[in-house]
């Protein structure tokens, strides 16, 4: 029975196209999650207005984001697979879950003052509560557990804090959520920075690899990525670089 499956909830922002990382770290994974999970799988597009986005690019972004987890193998019949802004409840719980967010909370978010670096021209009250949006996505379907990065621990422990302060101020209304990290590609670096994660929105294009792009464009950015001047070959921590290659390529592979 679907009702003694327990409940996964994930979601990828429309923001730009994706990298090898996003199909490696998430989009793999969740195919094989499918038949052992009852899934919710969302395309983000709320969250992806935390940054200016032109309307038009967005709306096709993110029909080609809903492509791309079909395309991938998601099948709709065993999964929910939706557009985030399409229910509204999504907002709605946020409003209520901001009501039981503190400020230092917020602002101590890793990935805030990462954005605010970033974005010092737009530092909007959206990115600064962007966690809360996270935990009303994870909330609202009482979820049981969330696939997830490193970097999204911090916004899960956030999630669970929210949902125990509501619990205990009212009553057992959410689950608490557990993280579900995948250990296959779950961390694909920058080709040209291998210290940070693999980003599409990275400006250096020879830093990523978009799913969708060609043969030559993905040799050529593979040849041109950083490695070192050891002369060797080895899944080292020293050489970073390396290893990264290494990891993109037994990922890619099954090994």
């Amino acid at each position: 029975m679907d009702e003694e499956k327990k409940v996964i909830f994930s979601g990828v922002q429309p923001s730009g196209n994706l990298t090898i990382g996003n199909y490696l770290g998430a989009l793999k994974n969740w195919v094989l999650l499918q038949d052992d999970y009852r899934c919710y799988f969302s395309v983000v597009d709320l969250h992806a207005i935390t940054v200016r986005q032109e309307p038009k690019s967005l709306r096709e972004k993110t029909l080609e984001v809903l492509a791309l987890y079909l395309a991938v193998g998601l099948d709709p019949e065993k999964n929910t697979i939706f557009i985030q802004s399409h229910v509204p409840a999504h907002s709605e719980a946020a409003w209520i879950l901001n009501c039981f967010t503190y400020m230092g909370e917020l602002s101590r978010m890793t990935q805030f003052k990462d954005k605010a670096a970033k974005h010092q021209d737009n530092i909007n009250a959206g990115l600064l509560t962007y966690p809360v949006l996270m935990a009303a996505d994870i909330l609202l379907y009482q979820t049981d557990l969330v696939p997830i990065g490193a970097d999204q621990k911090q916004h899960l422990e956030l999630a669970r804090n929210i949902a125990q302060r509501f619990n205990n101020i009212y009553s057992p209304t959410f689950k608490i959520p557990e993280p579900f990290i995948g250990n296959e590609g779950a961390r694909i670096m920058s080709l040209q920075d291998p210290a940070k994660k693999m980003s599409k929105s990275d400006e250096n294009e020879n830093g990523y690899i978009l799913i969708m792009d060609p043969p030559d464009v993905i040799k050529r950015k593979i040849q041109r990525a950083v490695t070192d001047n050891l002369g060797t070959v080895k899944y080292a921590d020293e050489q970073p670089g390396v290893k990264n290659l290494i990891s993109i390529y037994s990922a890619v592979a099954g090994m």
